[in-house]
């Protein structure tokens, strides 16, 4: 695991695509906002953990799964 330092307005590039902000700290929190290409799917891990153990043959379904449920909530779906 790569451990860093980031302050307040400061990022990290996980590849050339994607960039990780620190937004903000308050005390024990931290805020951080995710940049990456639509196709790329970004989850909370209790959020992907959940997803993946409803599903024991792995991820092939996940994105479907995803986009039906952002469909449901009116938002775009992830693939597009």
């Amino acid at each position: 695991m790569l451990v860093l330092t980031r302050k307040s307005n400061q990022s990290i590039m996980i590849g050339d695509e994607i960039e990780i902000s620190v937004l903000a700290i308050v005390g024990e929190k931290v805020r951080i906002g995710i940049q990456a290409p639509r196709d790329v799917p970004v989850f909370r891990k209790e959020v992907y953990l959940e997803i993946r153990a409803e599903h024991a043959d792995g991820s092939e379904h996940v994105a479907a799964e995803v986009d039906a449920a952002l469909h449901e909530l009116g938002e775009p779906p992830v693939s597009e």
